[in-house]
């Protein structure tokens, strides 16, 4: 089969690599129907984050089940299906409290060893833990699927900020970063109920996106600027909710200075720069509550699904090019150099 391999930093290649193939009881392997590039694989990219070459890439996918070990119960060849950017058991005390991404038992597709999500196929560890079905006849429908491959990851990642942040009804939401998973983090703070919701961002095409998921609000300034701005939209009084997507040292303290006395950061930007940005003399004074991490997707896609379903939340338009397996390079580099948003691959 072929799959996206990476070599090192702007080097990515399509090859040819071994077939999965059932390995335990437990697994399946999955013909992926529709993959993407995610901002996080730009690290890899860009040589900030270090890569074995040759080692697959690649952590979202929708497919279809082409064949189950003997201990797979809940899933049968034909089976539609999404996998969560973690693979888990599903039934350790972690997985069961909906905490997937500590299981001791799972792990990172495109890991050393591992297959990668931008591939024709992958092999799927605890199926019954990891997958989650989708209906059969979505698999053919192109207005659906990108809005179900976003469950994988960024529509995922975008709610747990909201949750964590504590969107409520009738809150003051700021969400800071404009990509896929911010823009996401908007439809989340809308689906929840808040009442404004200013996002921060600077690329138009991004911002109007933003709008259309129900932003009312948009800043383009950073730093002291945006903090300014913040302050000044709302009264003086900062955000209730602020969903921190971005994850670098500017980010995080912009985030934690627009939160109002009381209010939450939710933080799912993949951290740039260690703990740098965060005041804990800042948060003690002024009752700042700090949450998040690594989205547990897994928790979260079934009650989501049902909305995207039902077409109440939509968050395809965050892909806005779709390349074939061939187009993947070129699909990096048009995220690297932010002439695309986010690159869907179709099979």
């Amino acid at each position: 089969m072929r799959a996206t391999v990476i070599h090192g930093p702007n080097d990515i290649r399509i090859e040819e690599v071994p077939d999965p193939l059932i390995q335990q009881p437990s697994d399946a392997v999955v013909r992926v129907v529709s993959a993407c590039i995610c901002g996080s694989d730009l690290w890899a990219y860009r040589g900030v984050a270090s890569r074995v070459p040759g080692q697959r890439i690649g952590h979202e996918f929708l497919g279809v089940i082409e064949e189950t070990g003997s201990e797979v119960n809940g899933f049968a060849p034909g089976d539609f299906v999404v996998a969560p950017f973690v693979w888990s058991d599903g039934t350790c005390d972690h997985c069961r409290a909906g905490l997937q991404t500590s299981c001791p038992h799972g792990g990172f597709w495109g890991e050393v060893g591992s297959d990668g999500g931008q591939g024709e196929a992958v092999r799927v560890p605890y199926a019954d833990g990891t997958l989650v079905r989708l209906p059969r006849e979505a698999a053919t429908d192109d207005k659906l699927v990108p809005g179900l491959l976003a469950l994988s990851d960024v529509l995922s990642t975008g709610h747990h900020a909201a949750v964590s942040a504590r969107v409520r009804p009738g809150a003051t939401v700021a969400v800071v970063g404009d990509g896929a998973v911010g823009l996401c983090g908007v439809l989340a703070a809308r689906r929840l109920g808040a009442d404004r919701i200013i996002t921060l961002g600077r690329h138009r095409a991004r911002t109007d996106i933003a709008r259309s998921f129900g932003a009312t609000d948009v800043v383009a300034e950073r730093g002291e600027a945006a903090i300014e701005a913040i302050r000044e939209l709302t009264g003086g009084r900062g955000a209730h909710a602020v969903l921190e997507a971005v994850g670098t040292e500017e980010s995080m303290r912009t985030a934690l200075s627009i939160a109002r006395d009381g209010g939450a950061v939710g933080y799912v930007g993949v951290p740039h720069g260690g703990s740098a940005g965060v005041d804990i003399s800042q948060m003690f004074d002024r009752n700042i509550t700090l949450a998040g991490g690594v989205a547990p997707a897994r928790a979260y896609i079934p009650e989501l699904l049902d909305d995207v379903l039902a077409g109440v939340v939509d968050p395809a338009p965050v892909f806005d090019r779709t390349v074939g397996l061939d187009g993947v390079p070129d699909g990096y580099r048009a995220m690297d150099d932010r002439s695309a948003l986010k690159v869907r691959i179709a099979f």
